[in-house]
């Protein structure tokens, strides 16, 4: 804190005693204001406001408009003594210097003493109060409206829902369709064994199969009969709710063909995703929807995540030719069997396999449904008719009585000739197609049709 200019007057108001020293240590800012509103001396310990820059200026310049009222009271000769005043100072930068001042007068003309301590740090305590309790505030309305949502669905929900304490099995709250089903009001039911509600006939069981939803987490089927002997299928999970665990119980009653259906379809996905064969399901872009594990491992994919949106040709084929053929007899026939192709696996190794596929269609949308089985690496004899293969062996038998020079040639146009008619005959004798698949320019292909005497569509030997 800086000093006072003449402390020896401040001495002197207080009939001599030093005083100026113990005002100086007890105050942020102190103002020697006379009668006129001016300030005669000052003494601070505030950065933002010191002493030289307000010795001299009238009080109320100093202050920000909205205290400047607050200040005329200040100085009236009226006011009661060592009255608290909370004013705000406009600084040099703009921003406002909050000071609680307490007035000391000497005399009833004289000069006035202001002690003021700094507001600074009680008013940024209060910013971060006001903003912990709006976010609070937010919180709490984040929360009441999950819950209104969540009683909204709970309670209009046409499925039997409860709520079970995953110790005791003590029912916590049902929607009204269990109400429903169990044929009793919820007051009746909460707070109730849930094993009371059902029939003795297979209680153990039941009681059994609950408990193993601790460990296991969920229970995919399980049929169940009521007290009024109707049977039911039951299927439940864990979740925790603060620091205890609860149930979910969603009960379905049983006695049509859909409803006994419905936990086997739960069983079929389940035994699909474990098959070992991969199983890819693809959107009308051919975009992955789902997948098994077994198709994950073979593209090399941690998750279902990272291959859910992406398009199946990232993986299929060696080119885009390949995916396009196999889509378009998917189109055409709504489903294909064996087509040999290969995936690629994210870290770029390459697989040859069989794919076999349906279309189907739900509504307006259409879905594809591909299994890819792992195929040993084919080679050229797999694609060779018999004639062929037995010209192969003819030229084999011709090794030592004809140069090689003139067996490679021969060799090589009839594998030539083979690969093109392979591929005219998938790609539908699409050429452009045809030549994209071989790796051949447009050119490149006529060429060797015409070499063949190929050129008229005739791809017979």
């Amino acid at each position: 804190m800086t000093g006072f200019l003449a402390p020896k007057r401040l001495d002197d108001l207080f009939a001599g005693q030093p005083v100026a020293q113990m005002l100086m240590s007890t105050a942020d800012v102190i103002l020697v204001v006379d009668a006129q509103g001016a300030i005669v001396d000052a003494a601070s310990n505030v950065a933002a406001l010191p002493a030289g820059s307000i010795i001299g200026r009238r009080f109320t310049e100093t202050l920000a408009l909205d205290s400047r009222t607050k200040a005329v009271d200040m100085l009236a000769a009226s006011i009661e003594p060592n009255r608290r005043f909370e004013l705000n100072h406009r600084l040099s930068s703009g921003l406002d210097l909050a000071v609680a001042y307490t007035v000391f007068r000497t005399s009833t003309s004289g000069p006035r003493v202001f002690s003021g301590r700094d507001l600074s740090s009680v008013a940024a305590l209060q910013q971060r109060l006001v903003e912990a309790q709006r976010l609070a505030d937010d919180q709490f309305l984040k929360v009441r409206s999950a819950d209104a949502r969540y009683r909204i669905l709970f309670h209009l929900s046409s499925e039997a829902i409860v709520i079970l304490d995953s110790t005791s099995l003590k029912i916590q709250d049902l929607n009204p369709a269990a109400s429903d089903l169990f044929d009793a009001t919820p007051g009746r039911l909460v707070g109730k064994r849930l094993i009371d509600v059902f029939g003795a006939e297979g209680a153990g069981e039941l009681e059994q199969q609950l408990q193993s939803v601790r460990v296991a987490g969920r229970l995919e089927a399980a049929r169940a009969r009521l007290a009024d002997g109707r049977t039911c299928w039951l299927a439940a999970a864990l979740f925790r709710d603060g620091d205890s665990s609860q149930i979910l119980l969603r009960v379905s009653p049983s006695g049509s063909a859909s409803d006994v259906a419905a936990p086997l379809k739960a069983k079929s996905l389940r035994l699909l995703d474990e098959m070992p064969d991969a199983f890819v399901v693809l959107d009308a872009e051919r975009r992955v929807i789902d997948a098994n594990s077994a198709f994950l491992e073979l593209v090399d994919l941690a998750s279902l995540a990272q291959a859910r949106g992406q398009v199946i040709d990232r993986w299929l084929g060696r080119t885009n030719v390949e995916s396009e053929i196999l889509f378009n007899n998917m189109r055409e026939h709504r489903c294909v069997r064996a087509f040999l192709s290969s995936i690629r696996s994210e870290h770029g190794l390459i697989e040859d396999v069989a794919i076999s596929g349906v279309s189907t269609l739900d509504g307006d949308e259409v879905f594809h449904g591909l299994t890819v089985r792992a195929e040993p690496r084919r080679g050229q004899g797999a694609l060779l008719p018999p004639e062929t293969s037995r010209s192969a062996e003819e030229l084999a038998e011709l090794v030592g009585r004809v140069p090689l020079k003139e067996l490679v040639r021969e060799t090589t146009e009839i594998t030539e000739r083979l690969c093109i008619e392979a591929s005219l005959r998938l790609t539908g004798d699409n050429r452009a197609a045809a030549a994209q698949m071989l790796g051949l320019s447009r050119q490149g292909l006529y060429d060797k049709l015409r070499r063949y005497d190929m050129i008229d569509g005739s791809h017979g030997p």
